[in-house]
């Protein structure tokens, strides 16, 4: 039995993993599916010091208080700045990360340095107290604005990623428009420490491609 804890990506919660966690628990695996402070029922948290800092410590804290050893985090988007701190920091309670089109930084990158002028522009666009990042319009209707601090604030890392045993990044190949992610697919590809899969479906793995996003999930916590 293998233990899955599913971070999402910016304006989501972790309803964005629902059928993904049903399949993964079918399997008897158990799953952990976190919404990070300030978001969905959680969005009554957001202040301008909600930051990345905050949702790291919300995924620790999860993990230490339920006791989540030998886990698979897995992270869409966003959740990609914060399964690299989470498993940098507590390397001990992580087996394997799976990048799911999302960020995969380095020490001192944020999201704003990572992506293109057309997410800075999107970034831009906040609600009127300033703290957060608006949903784009095609979002589940159950999205809420994003803490922008969250999107500045520079990743600290300290070295303990080499401890991960198993790293894998799933590239969703069929945007509507160019992706963001492509130059981080095409880089880790061809690293020998990483095992990158290119899945025919847009953003929205979870949604577009479940079939083969599960089986790759399953293939990370049991690669043999």
């Amino acid at each position: 039995m293998a233990t899955y804890v599913l971070i999402p990506g910016m304006c989501h919660g972790g309803w964005c993993f629902d059928d993904l966690a049903e399949g993964l628990r079918a399997h008897g695996h158990r799953v952990h599916a976190l919404t990070l402070t300030g978001l969905a029922e959680r969005a009554h948290l957001l202040h301008a010091g909600v930051n990345l800092d905050t949702h790291l410590q919300d995924v620790i804290a999860y993990m230490e208080a339920y006791d989540v050893r030998d886990a698979v985090l897995v992270g869409h988007s966003y959740g990609g700045m914060v399964i690299t701190g989470v498993a940098d920091r507590v390397p001990e309670r992580v087996s394997a990360l799976v990048h799911m089109d999302a960020m995969v930084p380095g020490d001192g990158d944020s999201c704003w340095g990572l992506v293109s002028d057309r997410e800075r522009a999107w970034y831009a666009d906040v609600v009127e107290n300033g703290y957060g990042v608006r949903p784009l319009p095609f979002f589940d209707p159950r999205a809420t604005p994003h803490p922008l601090a969250s999107l500045l604030q520079p990743l600290r890392l300290t070295g303990g990623l080499s401890a991960v045993r198993r790293l894998v990044y799933v590239y969703a190949a069929a945007w509507d428009g160019e992706s963001p992610f492509t130059p981080t697919y095409l880089r880790l590809r061809d690293d020998p420490a990483w095992t990158a899969h290119a899945l025919d479906g847009g953003h929205n793995l979870m949604r577009d491609t479940p079939d083969a996003l599960l089986k790759i999930l399953l293939q990370a916590a049991n690669p043999s």
